[in-house]
């Protein structure tokens, strides 16, 4: 059930119903809200950040209320992460996992996931870059996992900020790979 709920194509939908067009052939390719912003407009882009932030929080509360294992939260977590970024209805292509990463982590621990997005807010206020802010916000999760449960350390969610964090990273390698030759474009800009 989470992986279906994390594979619902909001981007793609909204790509489809608001311009007409298949979101995976414009921009980077990705079914995220920063293609969408790029492409279709920025309240569709809004709309889906929203929806996508919404698919992680809701595997999470759900499976908290099924279940008393951390371990399951965080499998329902990881799930919808996965449903995101390899949907079954898009062959397999869809987002970059970081709106739904960050509802994972509104789920899990909202300390986490708010220190995340004032990170990702920060950097974005200085570099006008989304992927940037993205990489750095994802980052930093396992550090704040660590500071954030120091007196009761949480394995689970510790494990779960390395997989979100490394998956995030290796969604972003093009981008990774334009911000060292200088060539990844600012809001606003092209790409």
């Amino acid at each position: 059930m989470a992986y279906l709920i994390g594979s619902i194509p909001s981007g793609f939908l909204a790509g489809k119903w608001a311009s007409g067009i298949d979101l995976r052939e414009y921009g980077s390719g990705s079914t995220g809200a920063t293609n969408v912003l790029r492409h279709v407009g920025k309240l569709p882009a809004l709309i889906v950040f929203l929806i996508d932030v919404g698919k992680g929080l809701l595997v999470v509360v759900i499976s908290k209320e099924i279940f008393s294992s951390e371990t399951w939260h965080v499998a329902a977590g990881l799930f919808a992460l996965s449903g995101h970024i390899w949907p079954i209805w898009l062959r397999w292509q869809g987002g970059k996992a970081v709106a739904t990463g960050l509802g994972i982590l509104l789920g899990l621990t909202w300390q986490v996931g708010l220190a995340a997005f004032g990170i990702f807010l920060l950097v974005f206020s200085l570099s006008k870059i989304v992927s940037l802010s993205s990489l750095i916000a994802s980052i930093s999760l396992p550090i704040l996992m660590v500071i954030s449960f120091q007196s009761h350390f949480k394995v689970p969610y510790f494990i779960v900020s390395i997989v979100a964090s490394t998956l995030i990273v290796w969604r972003h390698r093009s981008n990774v790979q334009r911000l060292i030759k200088g060539k990844e474009p600012q809001i606003g800009e092209s790409n």
